[in-house]
């Protein structure tokens, strides 16, 4: 209502991560931000959610009357004063698009089903009997990711998946293909904003 209203136009903003795309591609003139659970512009507040709304609402509290009355605020209502990470960690599986062509979406979904697996891109050429520049390019065209992207953003994908199944860091970066633990704690800390081990807290179902 705010963009079509013209009151986001030139201002930064954010939605929840499922819409984000969608009004990034309807008003070209808001500079989406898709991650921040809210966002302040001027007069004009923008959050992710009910419960990014209030994050905002504790932010303008702890504005204008101080940390201590947000935190009585937060304790009151059993929320963080201001919690890690920004929406990514809420975000189910890969948003990048599913392709068109029949070819690249069989390989698509045989890397989902593998994540382990050797997907280098001469092996992913390969199997769909291209060469490694032409696969490049229908990703690229179709997917919006170069090959090795799309197969990094998977593995990372699962990895986060059996880590809220409960598995080790270890055993999540082994199984996945992404190799060491140290390479998936920097993975997921970029792609959430949190540790692998605050992710597990917070979303294992063990925990």
């Amino acid at each position: 209502m705010l963009a079509a209203a013209g009151l986001l136009d030139g201002r930064r903003a954010t939605t929840h991560w499922r819409h984000a795309r969608l009004l990034a591609a309807a008003y070209p003139r808001i500079e989406v931000v898709p991650d921040a659970l809210f966002v302040e512009d001027g007069t004009v507040h923008t959050s992710a959610g009910v419960s990014a709304g209030i994050d905002l609402a504790l932010a303008l509290v702890e504005r204008d009357r101080g940390e201590a009355v947000a935190r009585t605020v937060a304790q009151e209502l059993v929320v963080f004063l201001q919690r890690p990470g920004g929406q990514s960690q809420f975000s189910p599986s890969l948003a990048l698009p599913r392709p068109s062509t029949p070819k690249l979406r069989e390989l698509t979904d045989a890397i989902a089903a593998d994540p382990g697996g050797d997907h280098a891109i001469p092996a992913l050429a390969a199997r769909i009997s291209v060469s490694p520049r032409h696969l490049s390019r229908l990703f690229r065209d179709e997917v919006g990711a170069s090959p090795a992207k799309y197969v990094e953003a998977v593995r990372v994908d699962a990895a986060l998946r059996m880590l809220a199944e409960g598995h080790s860091v270890t055993t999540a970066a082994a199984r996945t293909g992404i190799g060491s633990p140290e390479t998936l704690r920097r993975a997921v800390t970029a792609r959430t904003g949190i540790s692998p081990r605050a992710y597990q807290q917070r979303f294992s179902a063990r925990g």
